[in-house]
């Protein structure tokens, strides 16, 4: 819904003002509207380095709906194989459009923006394609796509610009390189593909291109996971590794340029061979020696930084921090500028996930116009890694929990699981694994719960309103499991890692 125009009929022109068409920002304007208030949506994004544009919906449609739909489509590759095994018989060979799927995913982004619009309409949100950059107090700049400025003022502005994938910096990167929103950019499959950077988004990346048949080396730099639990994070390496994937250890980037030749990549849509040009990366190694390889394609995945270089926070005295542009928020999502909010991944020293953001928003609109006081509680936040086999995870890591409360007060259980319908296809059984983390002295409360397997952030979502109420071991085990099912097996965990590690050292004797 267009803004109106004429002069506004109280001392601002709206209520709420939110620059950026974040999940969190379309959150808070929605119930915002709701609650009887005029609200405005400023949204315009710049395109990635590549020319990648983004639509209005945030994370959720540029990134989140992404991320499912490769990973929905390299899990297929995997179903196909498994096929005979339940009795399907291919007449054909089975081969994979990388054209037709970059195209359904477009198209599928475009109608969900379309629809997200209509639906700001229905809720009475005004929203305007225009970049907004903070001048005074209370007062907004827009520039629409045309050049036309325009000045708004507003009681309350949000900020929920979002963040955006970094560059290293080094030679040849932002002229030779993509990130992960531009996969979608390539107008032919990718090639053989480094992946630089052990992130959940590099792992993703790596495993989704490998799952549709590209060949993938990922560099670790700096490191993997970080952040996330290290045993599930090595045990996700290693099932990736078995799998084919190729890893780099111990390298950071140092130079990438386009060479003269050429190489040939066989396309799976044509059944010919494709001819295309070469990238050659320069890298060090731990020992400082200079290598090259080829690839037809490098992804950086080394981190995000936040939107906030451009929208004028430092007109009105809004901190943040200076190395990642994030801001410095309270506990009520406040900036240090009264009138001023931040919400999503723009927030310092927060986790940062669609759902999160979500929930945020619409808690900071109750208590801004219902008079609420409920706060978002940013602890036990869960998560999902939508790798090859699929990690989710709530609550604290292991190396955490033992830094919190000290190895002696923590009890680890643990157990492998194999999925009923991997028995036929004969899959490996010691892939799958859960670990549920304990405070011994709190009557074993659960402090944190981690699942590795095929949809393993669905396996989770019921646990983790338990674990808000404050789940227990005992609990857990008096939980009826369902059969046949995966979840079932956090039902029934006996063996803890103090057992498992005595068990190890008997047998080494």
């Amino acid at each position: 819904m267009e803004p109106p125009a004429g002069p506004s009929l109280g001392p601002n022109d709206y209520d709420l003002l939110v620059i950026g068409g974040g999940s969190g920002g379309l959150a808070v304007a929605k119930e915002a509207a709701g609650l009887r208030r005029k609200v405005l949506i400023l949204d315009l994004a710049a395109p990635s380095l590549r020319g990648t544009k983004r639509v209005l919906g945030g994370s959720s449609l540029n990134v989140d709906s992404v991320r499912k739909f490769l990973q929905h489509s390299s899990l297929l590759g995997k179903a196909v194989q498994d096929s005979e095994k339940y009795g399907w018989k291919l007449k054909e060979h089975v081969s994979h459009s990388w054209t037709e799927l970059v195209e359904a995913v477009e198209e599928q982004r475009r109608r969900s923006s379309e629809e997200l619009r209509r639906e700001l309409k229905r809720c009475g949100v005004f929203y305007l394609n225009a970049r907004g950059e903070i001048v005074a107090p209370h007062t907004v700049e827009a520039t629409e796509v045309s050049g036309r400025k325009r000045r708004l003022t507003a009681e309350t502005l949000v900020v929920a610009t979002g963040d955006r994938p970094q560059y290293l910096g080094v030679p040849g990167d932002a002229e030779f390189c993509i990130t992960s929103e531009d996969m979608l950019s390539l107008p032919r499959p990718p090639g053989r593909t480094l992946v630089v950077g052990g992130s959940a988004e590099g792992l993703e990346c790596a495993g989704f291109l490998f799952g549709l048949g590209v060949q993938v080396s990922v560099m670790l730099q700096p490191d993997l996971l970080q952040g996330f639990d290290q045993k599930m994070a090595q045990k996700i390496e290693n099932h990736m590794l078995v799998s084919g994937v190729d890893f780099l250890y111990h390298c950071s980037l140092n130079k990438v340029e386009q060479t003269e030749g050429s190489s040939e990549d066989f396309s799976s849509e044509t059944l010919q061979p494709v001819s295309r040009k070469t990238l050659r990366v320069t890298f060090i190694t731990k020992e400082g020696q200079s290598k090259q390889e080829d690839f037809d394609t490098v992804l950086l995945a080394v981190g995000k930084s936040a939107s906030t270089s451009d929208i004028g926070l430092e007109c009105v005295g809004v901190q943040c921090r200076q190395d990642s542009g994030r801001i410095l928020v309270n506990e009520r999502d406040q900036t240090s500028v009264d009138h001023i909010y931040a919400i999503g991944s723009v927030q310092h020293g927060r986790p940062s996930t669609t759902g999160l953001s979500v929930h945020a928003g619409m808690l900071l609109a109750r208590r801004l116009y219902r008079g609420d006081s409920i706060l978002c509680d940013y602890t036990n936040v869960p998560t999902v890694v939508l790798t090859p086999l699929e990690f989710a995870a709530c609550g604290l890591s292991e190396e955490k929990a033992n830094l919190t409360f000290g190895e002696d007060s923590v009890e680890v259980y643990h157990s492998y699981y194999w999925p009923l319908e991997w028995e036929l296809p004969a899959r490996n059984k010691n892939s799958c694994y859960v670990k549920v983390i304990c405070h011994i002295p709190d009557k074993e409360r659960v402090v944190g719960l981690h699942v590795m397997g095929p949809n393993a952030g669905d396996v989770l979502q019921g646990f983790v309103a338990a674990m808000k109420c404050g789940l227990t071991k005992e609990q857990l085990d008096a939980t009826v499991g369902i059969h046949p099912g995966s979840a079932q097996v956090l039902t029934s965990l006996t063996q803890t890692q103090r057992m498992s590690e005595a068990l190890l050292m008997r047998g080494n004797c």
